[in-house]
């Protein structure tokens, strides 16, 4: 069997996990039976290659200018002079979980909605520069970052750069390239528990020098079984004046 990708014939095939890393760069064969994806790797069931993501995101753009309207005349400023810090999670839809439109809110993301250096940056230019007023810390349930910790993911790094999946409490990594000890130097801010873990970031807020006494912040726990926000108990008390 030989991939489109490289021309050469498949060199990683057994019967555990039958995946090249041909197939892992390009999902296309010029011959041979279809190679078989455990049911549970999620990381290898997306069909769609690089250039049809790349061709959809380009189309919805360009229907979206067709009917940009009035929105270009926008202020930078958000008309709700708040700020939200959340999970960069899929499942998350920011502006339909809070009511939000374009030019409404500033929105922070990333690995687990968590407080960092990066993070505070932002918070902070959103109000100094911006005039957000009141500032929302928004973790959520089933989130990956209670999975991991710093050994882990160290460990998981040194492995391979490749993607991992988890199942039954263990990962499975391909390592069909090498991995890099650069991860072990990481603080990866793994969440151990959701409600203590807002709090807790909502007070490193509070009191990081930069924020300034004006600001309110609040925390909340989304839960993406059901859509509901729900308010942390003892957040707002930390991070209000």
């Amino acid at each position: 069997m030989h991939c489109r990708w490289t021309m050469k014939r498949c060199r990683k095939q057994n019967a555990s996990f039958e995946l090249c890393r041909c197939q892992y760069q390009s999902n296309t064969f010029t011959s041979g039976p279809a190679v078989a994806i455990p049911e549970f790797n999620l990381s290898y069931q997306v069909l769609l290659k690089m250039s049809q993501i790349q061709e959809h995101i380009l189309q919805a753009n360009k229907i979206y200018c067709e009917n940009f309207g009035s929105l270009g005349q926008l202020e930078s400023i958000p008309k709700m002079r708040c700020a939200i810090l959340t999970c960069m999670d899929a499942r998350i839809d920011v502006a339909k979980i809070a009511g939000l439109a374009e030019g409404d809110a500033h929105v922070i993301r990333n690995a687990g909605g968590r407080a960092s250096d990066d993070a505070i940056r932002s918070l902070v230019v959103s109000h100094k520069m911006l005039f957000t007023k009141e500032w929302f810390v928004i973790q959520h349930t089933q989130c990956g970052m209670k999975k991991i910790n710093d050994e882990v993911m160290g460990n998981l790094f040194a492995k391979s750069l490749d993607p991992v999946t988890y199942k039954d409490g263990e990962w499975y990594d391909p390592q069909i390239h090498p991995g890099s000890e650069e991860g072990r130097k990481i603080n990866w801010l793994s969440i151990d528990n959701y409600e203590e873990c807002v709090r807790a970031d909502v007070q490193r807020i509070r009191n990081h020098p930069l924020v300034s006494p004006a600001v309110s912040i609040y925390g909340y726990i989304y839960d993406v079984s059901t859509g509901k926000l729900n308010k942390v108990e003892g957040a707002e008390s930390l991070g209000t004046n």
